[in-house]
Formats: structure tokens, sequence, C-alpha cells
């Protein structure tokens, strides 16, 4: 976003149920704070819903390609598929 919401957040980051479409969407102030969002995604959905995350989808960000988030991943046998470069 050029414009900065209430708060000091620039920046969002969404998650998108694939099979029923429903979608999430979180503030960020920064980048970095993406694996935070993430875990806090992940356990609504588990205590929400009962449901664990199979795969999570990403566009190559540098903010889902950490060393930290790819442990995430493996730890909670979580799939990380990426797009293929310049697609959305």
């Amino acid at each position: 976003m050029n414009t900065q919401a209430r708060g000091g957040f620039q920046y969002f980051i969404t998650f998108t149920d694939d099979f029923g479409r429903y979608g999430y969407i979180y503030l960020l102030r920064h980048k970095s704070k993406a694996l935070e969002k993430f875990k806090e995604f992940k356990n609504e959905v588990h205590n929400q819903h009962d449901k664990s995350i199979k795969a999570l989808r990403s566009n190559r960000g540098g903010e889902y390609l950490s060393q930290d988030f790819n442990e995430l991943l493996k730890e909670c046998g979580i799939v990380s598929q990426l797009t293929p470069p310049g697609t959305p």
C-alpha cells in the first residue's frame, strides 16, 4: 500500500482456503512479521475449524522463503508450493 493505515500498518498478508475460498487478511507494519501472522493464522484454523493446513502456496516473496519459515513448514508437515516466477 502506498498509504499507511491507522496504526502504522503499511503491508497486508492474505491467506485463502482453496476449498471454501474463505479468506483471511492480516495487517503488517513490516514484512518481517509474515511468519508471526502465519503462526496466528495456523492457530486460528486449528482452534476454530479443527483443521490442519496441508499446503502453503506463495509467490516466492522473500518473507516466505526464510529459513525460519521453512523450518516451521517442515515441522508442521506443511508442503510449500511456489508459484512460477512472474505470476501473481
